[in-house]
């Protein structure tokens, strides 16, 4: 593997908004990281990377939020195997306030960015050396001709509507408020002024446009702005000719507070979110001839799995049993949601005995007066009995629900259906789990395998496993997705695997890990999760300590496990499987997830400790 190099900052206690500026090169191949170390994590959280190469020095802006936490930053640099690769890093400055704020008076420009056009663009005004010809304003910040400011002329315009863009760095943290900036136009019938955000897929939307042709002063704006993901704020100018005049720009800074009173405060989507182990949330049914839509948990046999949430809670089932008609439409509601937003919608279907799928499950959007808008999703042929992950991005000019629904022509062709775990966030859906979860979709996250004489690998696979009444018939994360798991035929009886995480630094206080395993077949083994302390890069054996173990056939659902455990060293958890006395062992974990603190608050489980057979409980 590449050498990692990397360079540690004092500890720092920021308590306002910082950003931090990085001029930086990468010659040939190779990356550079920031990430961010804060007191008594076990994790580092990246905050930034950059791999592409570049022939010039290039300058990076990213956010630090206000935070009660001391930390680090670390400066990660590997480039790439052989000659000719290297990585320079020429200044790093963290400066009070947001990345997207500028008055232009640095050479670096704060990071924005011209996107280059041969004849019109973005220029650097002010100071004493410009043409004394000129009708360029003096600067803002200063109120003089030492200062600097933006400015796009039509001198050199040639065609119709030639555009000018000037991008602000890409927003890395959520941020909502009051954008401010200052501007002059000349001539304003021959130009076209806006201001856009644009985010990472280069979607653009305008927020603000002059309400006056001209201005003979520097006038101020003020735009509210939400920015949940990522985003770049872009000021665009477009001229008819070359007597289009000039627009001048001047003085962009942000208040965490919205600039009109009247702005409503970012929506929380979380009133979308439930898991129906409570209860229906703020779902609801049309109740038409008897509820289509029931909260029930089941006991999993080989022709039905559990809930998804804990593999043992209770979920949505759709059922002809609970209707008294030969045919009948079942609508879900959600509530409702505000207009001009971005959603990702995620959920999860399984269908149990259907003979047509046509209209098993459909996804709409509803205007509030319960008309129909527009149909976002339906149901394709899919594996049955299997948790499948649907994730979906949308937004809407007006305020939406979502409504799932059901059709059953007749009692003949109609089967089960069953919803679980819906969840909306504001933003487009994440391609990556966050740091310190691992899904298997991308790769191991670096999970090391450990091997012996009679140690065997963990292997990551989808889909189901080679041997027949044992294992998994799909992941937990998606369905369709990966997982990790041993398969028991490659082994003989007592031999055993071990994935182990990267290393883990101590901390204070309680840190809490869950993940799903998944445990079935007549001859299923051991399942054992091990701390282990790690002193001087060696790990003595006799220092693992068991955290939590299940042993024997659990259930052919995915179930959740939860440990809270301590540990204010540096150290890494094992997760050891060990073959039972037939093939029939598959042993199968997927979703890991770390958090910092208790696990209390997390969704219950009603088993928890070394009981090491649940199958007795009945719910």
């Amino acid at each position: 593997p590449s050498d990692k190099f990397v360079l540690v900052s004092p500890r720092l206690e920021l308590l306002d908004w910082n950003c931090v500026r990085l001029v930086y090169q990468i010659t040939g191949a190779g990356s550079l990281q920031l990430h961010l170390r804060p007191e008594g994590e076990n994790f580092d959280f990246t905050l930034w990377t950059a791999n592409k190469p570049s022939d010039s020095w290039l300058i990076a802006s990213v956010d630090l939020p206000n935070t009660t936490k001391p930390y680090q930053l670390l400066m990660e640099g590997t480039p790439g195997q052989g000659e000719g690769n290297s990585l320079a890093l020429f200044e790093i400055h963290i400066v009070p306030g947001y990345c997207i704020e500028c008055n232009f008076e640095e050479h670096h420009l704060c990071g924005y960015n011209n996107q280059w056009n041969p004849n019109v663009n973005w220029y650097v005004g002010g100071s004493l050396a410009r043409d004394p010809q000129s009708n360029l304003p003096d600067d803002h910040t200063m109120n003089n001709e030492r200062g600097h400011y933006m400015y796009v002329d039509s001198v050199y315009a040639k065609r119709f509507q030639e555009v000018a863009k000037l991008s602000s760095p890409m927003t890395t943290t959520p941020m909502s408020g009051c954008l401010s900036f200052y501007y002059q136009r000349d001539q304003a019938r021959g130009n076209f002024f806006s201001l856009f955000t644009k985010d990472e897929l280069g979607h653009y939307e305008e927020i603000w446009r002059p309400d006056v042709y001209a201005t003979s002063t520097w006038k101020l704006v003020q735009v509210d702005i939400k920015a949940p993901h990522p985003i770049e704020a872009v000021f665009e100018v477009a001229f008819n000719s070359a007597r289009g005049g000039y627009v001048a720009l001047d003085d962009i800074s942000f208040s965490p507070q919205f600039c009109h009173q009247e702005t409503e405060p970012i929506f929380d989507p979380s009133i979308s979110d439930c898991d129906f182990e409570e209860g229906y949330c703020q779902y609801y049914q049309e109740r038409i001839g008897g509820s289509v839509w029931n909260r029930v948990s089941v006991k999993p046999n080989v022709y039905r799995i559990g809930d998804h949430t804990t593999g043992t809670g209770s979920f949505l089932l759709a059922n002809t049993r609970f209707t008294n008609r030969p045919g009948y439409v079942g609508r879900l509601h959600g509530p409702l949601l505000p207009e001009n937003h971005k959603y990702c919608l995620r959920f999860y279907y399984t269908v149990h005995g259907f003979v047509k799928m046509d209209n098993a499950l459909a996804l709409y959007l509803y205007e509030e007066n319960n008309v129909a808008q527009e149909k976002i999703w339906t149901i394709s042929e899919t594996s049955r009995d299997v948790w499948t992950e649907v994730d979906l991005t949308f937004q809407k000019p007006m305020p939406v629900k979502i409504v799932f629904v059901t059709i059953c022509r007749n009692f003949w062709d109609c089967g089960l259906v069953a919803l679980d775990d819906i969840t909306v966030t504001l933003g487009d859906c994440p391609l990556r789990p966050p740091t310190g979860q691992c899904n298997f979709e991308l790769g191991d996250c670096g999970y090391i395998q450990e091997k012996n004489l009679h140690r065997h690998n963990w292997i990551r696979t989808r889909g189901q496993t080679p041997t027949s009444y044992t294992g998994p018939r799909g992941d937990h994360t998606l369905g369709v997705g990966y997982f990790m798991y041993i398969e028991a035929s490659h082994m003989l009886s007592g031999h055993s695997a071990h994935l182990v995480t990267p290393e883990l630094r101590g901390s204070d206080g309680p840190q809490c890990l869950s993940f799903f395993y998944h445990m079935y077949g007549s001859g299923t083994g051991l399942l054992s999760v091990l701390l282990h302390r790690l002193h001087h890069g060696t790990r003595p054996r006799h220092r693992d300590t068991l955290l939590w173990k299940r042993q024997g056939e659990q259930s052919i659902s995915w179930m959740r496990a939860m440990i809270e455990y301590e540990c204010r060293t540096r150290h890494q958890i094992v997760f050891e499987a060990t073959r039972g006395p037939s093939i029939r062992s598959d042993i199968a974990i997927d979703d890991i997830v770390f958090k910092h603190g208790s696990c209390k608050g997390i969704l219950a489980i009603p088993y928890s400790g070394f009981s090491e057979n649940f199958n007795e409980i009945e719910y």
